[in-house]
C-alpha cells in the first residue's frame, strides 16, 4: 500500500498550489462571488476545525503542529503495514494524511492555516475551509464507510 503515499503527497501538493494561488491573487477578507451560495475569500485560521482555540494566545500553534506531526507519522506507519486488499481504507488514510500535511505546511510556513472556500445560504455562512480540509473530510467518510461495511477477517 506504499503507492498510496503518492496520493497523500499529491493531495498536499494540490492543496499547497491552491493556497499559493489564493495568496497571490487575494487580500485578506477579499471576496469573489463564484455562485450565489459560494465565494472565494482569503481568511486565516490559527486554530483547528471551525477556529477551535484560534484566540488561545499562541500556544495552540505548537499543539497543532505537534499533533499533525504525530498523526502523520501514525498514518504513514498504518498505510505502510496495510494489506493490499484494504484499498478503501488506504484511500481514506491517504486523503487524511495528505490533508494533514497540507495544513501542517501552512502552520510551519505561515503560522496559521490558509482558508478560502466559503459556502453560505443567504446570511448564514459555513466556516471557510480549504482543499486539505476537504480531503480530510472525504478521507474520514471513506474510513467510516469501510468500518461500517465490516470485513470477513474481523471476528
Amino acid at each position: 500500500m506504499r503507492r498510496f503515499l503518492w496520493l497523500a503527497l499529491a493531495v498536499a501538493l494540490i492543496d499547497q498550489g491552491s493556497k499559493y494561488w489564493i495568496l497571490g491573487h487575494f487580500r485578506e477578507y477579499e471576496v469573489l462571488t463564484v455562485w450565489p451560495v459560494f465565494n472565494l475569500t482569503l481568511v486565516y485560521n490559527r486554530g483547528a476545525a471551525f477556529s477551535f482555540l484560534a484566540d488561545a494566545g499562541g500556544w495552540q500553534h505548537y499543539l497543532f503542529v505537534g499533533l499533525a506531526l504525530m498523526i502523520s507519522v501514525l498514518l504513514v506507519v498504518w498505510l505502510w503495514r496495510l494489506p493490499p486488499e484494504r484499498r478503501l481504507e488506504a484511500w481514506g488514510l491517504s486523503l487524511v494524511l495528505g490533508g494533514a500535511l497540507g495544513n501542517l505546511v501552512d502552520r510551519l510556513v505561515h503560522g496559521r492555516v490558509v482558508d478560502f472556500l466559503q459556502w453560505h445560504w443567504e446570511e448564514h455562512y459555513f466556516p471557510s475551509f480549504n482543499l486539505a480540509d476537504s480531503a480530510i473530510t472525504l478521507g474520514v467518510i471513506l474510513l467510516l464507510i469501510d468500518a461500517l461495511r465490516g470485513r470477513a477477517d474481523v471476528r
